[in-house]
């Protein structure tokens, strides 16, 4: 006779999550409702501030944290996958080789720029890493990404969501008070809207303020989002060749869901899903985003960030003003 153990039912494995997923499901109610009121406020920066607020009040509680760690990684991942069926490779060909070129210049120059200053400041390299990453392409999304690739802890991820929330939403108000005292008409200020806001709804937000600039913020912006396989494909590489001389684990140079999101991409391109499939699909990437974020927001101490975390808070303005000014500096030259 033959003993051994049994795997746990699924509802006993589900039941240490439904006290932190049934406040997770309420802050996104309330994150996506204050969006559709206020159309200024991305979803994605209340529920990191819903999560913040819990967190920095002493609210939270320890029964949450099975649910939102696993909204934080899984929901955020299968995000970042769908998220590849929103971007139309054909929309690329038609920003031409100046705005293609623009994307990639101002992608490249935030993302080494950024890694410079936070060595320049003192920083773990792990956490700049994450910063340029999320201020280079598009936020959370490019953060969760990268983030298999590299050594950074809860806290630097944490650090670095707070960052790009706080100046994309910064970026919402500034960039279009910004557009007539610099001269700027409509197609430029949506190209440097999209070349240079983070979060793909903090860029959406943006080029709303501006009446005839939100087509060509999207296509700006989605043109970035094209370029996070290519980057966390670059990172991978470089950690495997560091990892191969310390003996190491070498991690995969694509993790599987940043493989499955290009292969979203693709299949997008193919015109095979329907148009009614593809908005449907929208709709559920921008709940399990917001979701995910809120998870994340619940890791964000402001007190504890405004105390020890003032190098970081130096370095996610520095990273901002440099997107913004390379940007800045290609549509002018573009015209």
């Amino acid at each position: 006779m033959t003993t051994g153990t049994t795997a746990p039912p699924p509802t006993s494995r589900l039941r240490p999550l439904l006290p932190g997923l049934l406040v997770i499901a309420v802050a996104t109610v309330v994150a996506l409702a204050a969006e559709g009121v206020v159309h200024a406020v991305t979803a994605s920066t209340v529920a990191v501030a819903l999560g913040a607020a819990l967190r920095s009040t002493g609210t939270f509680r320890s029964s949450w944290a099975p649910a939102t760690g696993f909204a934080s990684k899984r929901l955020l991942r299968i995000a970042v996958v769908l998220l590849g069926l929103q971007l139309p490779l054909s929309q690329v060909r038609d920003l031409g080789l100046g705005g293609v070129g623009l994307v990639v210049v101002v992608v490249l120059v935030t993302f080494f720029g950024t890694q410079l200053i936070g060595r320049a400041l003192g920083l773990p390299p792990a956490r700049s890493l994450l910063v340029a990453t999320g201020f280079s392409i598009c936020g959370a999304s490019a953060i969760a990404a990268v983030r298999p690739a590299t050594d950074a802890d809860d806290e630097d991820t944490s650090t670095a969501i707070a960052l790009v929330t706080v100046c994309g939403t910064l970026a919402i108000v500034a960039l279009p008070l910004l557009r007539v005292p610099l001269g700027l008409d409509v197609h430029q200020f949506g190209a440097w809207a999209g070349a240079s806001v983070h979060d793909v709804g903090q860029a959406v937000a943006t080029g709303n303020q501006v009446a005839g600039a939100l087509a060509t913020v999207v296509v700006v912006k989605l043109s970035r989002v094209l370029l996070l396989a290519p980057l966390v494909a670059l990172v991978s590489l470089r950690r495997r060749r560091t990892q191969g001389v310390t003996g190491g684990a070498r991690p995969p140079v694509l993790p599987f869901f940043v493989g499955a999101f290009v292969v979203a991409v693709l299949v997008r391109a193919t015109g095979v899903v329907p148009a009614g499939a593809l908005d449907a699909v929208q709709h559920v990437q921008s709940v399990l985003l917001v979701a995910a974020l809120f998870a994340l927001g619940t890791g964000i101490d402001v007190p504890r960030l405004l105390r020890t975390g003032r190098r970081s808070l130096v370095l996610g303005l520095a990273s901002w003003v440099l997107v913004a000014g390379v940007a800045l500096v290609g549509v002018e030259l573009l015209g």
